[in-house]
């Protein structure tokens, strides 16, 4: 029998079929696999063979040292890989992660003294399935071919590998490999996943489980949405209290205005250290940085790496500048220029609707004065997703040597242009037109349909799929065979990242931070979005997308300075609209207050709140006291144990 199940529901596979193990520790009577590598069914027996070849092979020998199965038939288009516990323990010591020491405390793994870590005997235990799936990943990934090196059973343009090139980027590139991803758990899924998305009633997120199961990536995101959301709870309150009670005086509006600056800075503060005292307890705290390979779409000439010695791709940075200046900065613009457009063509309908309602009065008519705001909210969204096409088009084309350099650029063209396209309607009115109702107006516009767009798209439409028309890998009976619920795991749509839903989040807190005073319930109908967004982001990781391979994180990375970037602008923003508002106005007109001094009183308020920024920023610290002391500690070991050594 090929598979079996063993305690805790663990399906494995007889290890008399996977790759023999010399080491002791790494012996066991059954293999639980990670992943799976689809291979093009056109691939050869010989070109499979070799594949295995290498991910069995040792490190000494340019191998992964990882184990391998070729599935249910020596010449099928399935390999099963897996790993041995050494493995495992070496590059939990190379990736950096922490683990709870003898004594309880957190320290970073060391293989040499591995006996002294707690579960170190037991892998499963000490590693998250996450953990093992990104380090057997990543093993592949650092697969590098030798000299005089090719791939059996290809032509020699599909097959022909240079010195060093990484060996399963040109597999993926060339066809031969058609897909990898990691294995469900389906026992330990199911064991947390209804808590997760079927519990409205539940506030505790299990960020533990999605730690685990899914990794730091995923897991950070949704302590973030949490505590998000949570947050939202005071400025909804205090929204809803102006809203429904108005305060019509100085008072009220101020207070909402300052209260939103002071709101934004405290929130993102107490989130650094929210993320501190999670990436602490989950060993991520002080990951170590890696040397990051090339991109699989990384072109070029070939030449010599002097840092590697080995030979790769080469493309000449000028080059990549000019392509950056040249190109993409004109096409970003063009966009930017559409945008622009787009708004003047909002504002000629606004008033062509109000000429024809102020002609033609009449109930019935009431309904057009919202179209126009209709129709460019629309517009937005759909210029937000085009834009996105193109500016991935763009990065892709600038060839960008590394990931991380990808990542970079491809997310600050995204994010200027979602502030120009989503919030420059809105300064419009604010700064140039100065019309209060209008800008409330066009706020709860945008609030609501965006809401009923996102619930749509988000919500009812992966329900009604789930439900009537659930994917092959979701679509499986207890009786099938376990390979066949290997191979449906493929037949699910592969997760498209987190980006859009960062996206979503940095544009909400704009909404929230910079307009909010003076449409006070911004922050109650963000509430409600977002509790339903946790559950369906849940829905949509644990039914409806394939397991995505996520590495380690010690926090939300750079979305953490987009988002305190906001908070500076929104200093800008609520000034002015102090300035503006109908209150400031009558109470200037009532005690004769010249705009010129009214203007100096703002200009004077808004140093205020920055200095005060800086100040809430400055007394509250990024790290706990307790999570400071641990660290350090942490430090202290470290520098003993290479006296030690030396």
């Amino acid at each position: 029998m090929l598979f079996q199940r063993v305690s805790r529901g663990v399906v494995t596979i007889a290890s008399g079929s996977w790759t023999k193990v010399t080491c002791k520790c790494c012996f066991t009577d059954a293999v639980r696999p990670l992943l799976v590598i689809e291979l093009n069914k056109e691939v050869r027996l010989e070109t499979k063979q070799w594949i295995i070849s290498k991910i069995e092979a040792p490190a000494n020998k340019q191998g992964a040292q990882l184990l391998a199965h070729p599935g249910e038939d020596d010449d099928g288009d399935m390999i099963l890989v897996a790993a041995p516990t050494c493995t495992l323990l070496r590059k939990a010591e190379a990736v950096g992660l922490s683990k709870p020491y003898r004594d309880g405390t957190m320290l970073a793994f060391s293989y040499p003294d591995r006996a002294s870590f707690k579960n170190a005997d037991n892998i499963e235990e000490l590693l998250t399935l996450a953990e093992q799936q990104y380090i057997s990943k990543k093993e592949l990934d650092d697969l590098k071919a030798g000299t005089n090196e090719s791939i059996p059973g290809c032509s020699k343009d599909k097959g022909s590998l240079y010195p060093g090139e990484p060996i399963f980027q040109k597999l993926e590139k060339s066809g031969i490999v058609k897909t990898m991803y990691p294995l469900h758990d389906k026992e330990k899924l199911s064991a947390f996943s209804e808590q997760w998305y079927s519990q409205f009633s539940s506030w505790e997120l299990p960020l533990d489980y999605i730690h685990s199961y899914f990794g730091g990536t995923v897991a950070f995101y949704f302590s973030f949405l949490g505590f998000y959301t949570v947050s939202l709870l005071l400025p909804a309150v205090l929204g809803a209290i102006l809203y429904f009670l108005p305060w019509h005086s100085v008072n009220g509006h101020v207070l909402l205005a300052i209260f939103n600056v002071v709101w934004s800075t405290v929130v993102l503060e107490l989130w650094k250290r929210r993320s501190a005292e999670l990436a602490y307890g989950w060993g991520t705290l002080l990951l170590n940085s890696t040397f990051e390979e090339p991109r699989p779409n990384y072109r070029g000439t070939m030449g010599h790496n002097p840092v590697t010695k080995r030979w790769e791709p080469y493309f000449p940075s000028a080059e990549r500048k000019k392509r950056i200046w040249f190109v993409s900065t004109p096409v970003v613009c063009a966009f930017l220029w559409l945008t622009v457009m787009g708004m003047v063509a909002y504002f000629y309908l606004e008033w062509c609707v109000k000429d024809y309602y102020s002609r033609e009065p009449s109930w019935l008519a009431m309904p057009l004065l919202y179209l126009p705001s209709v129709l460019h909210i629309l517009y937005v969204d759909f210029m937000n997703n085009v834009y996105k096409t193109v500016a991935h088009m763009l990065t892709e084309w600038e060839n960008h040597r590394v990931e991380s350099d990808f990542q970079k650029h491809y997310t600050l063209k995204v994010l200027v242009f979602r502030f120009i396209n989503c919030f420059a309607v809105l300064f419009y009115i604010a700064f140039y037109k100065q019309d209060l109702e209008l800008l409330r107006k066009r706020l709860a516009s945008l609030l609501i349909v965006s809401q009923i767009i996102n619930q749509v798209t988000e919500a009812l439409v992966p329900y009604l799929l789930e439900r009537f028309l659930p994917s092959q890998g979701t679509k499986q009976r207890e009786a099938d065979p376990h390979i066949d619920k290997l191979r449906a795991q493929s037949c699910q749509s592969e997760y498209p990242g987190l980006f859009a839903e960062y996206i979503e989040l940095f544009v909400q807190f704009g909404y929230l931070s910079l307009f909010s005073c003076v449409y006070p319930l911004t922050a109650a109908l963000l509430f409600l979005n977002n509790v339903t967004e946790i559950r369906t982001d849940a829905l949509k990781f644990c039914k409806l997308f394939r397991k995505p391979f996520v590495a380690p994180a010690a926090n939300i990375g750079i979305w953490q300075t987009a988002f305190e970037a906001l908070g500076f602008v929104s200093v800008i923003s609520n000034c002015w609209l102090i300035l503006i508002s109908p209150q400031v106005k009558g109470y200037c007109q009532e005690n004769g207050v010249s705009f010129r001094h009214a203007l100096l009183c703002t200009i004077a308020l808004e140093h205020v709140l920055i200095i005060l920024k800086v100040v809430i920023a400055f007394v509250i610290p990024d790290l706990p006291k307790w999570v400071r002391i641990k660290v350090a500690q942490l430090e202290f070991r470290s520098r003993q144990a290479l006296k030690t050594v030396a």
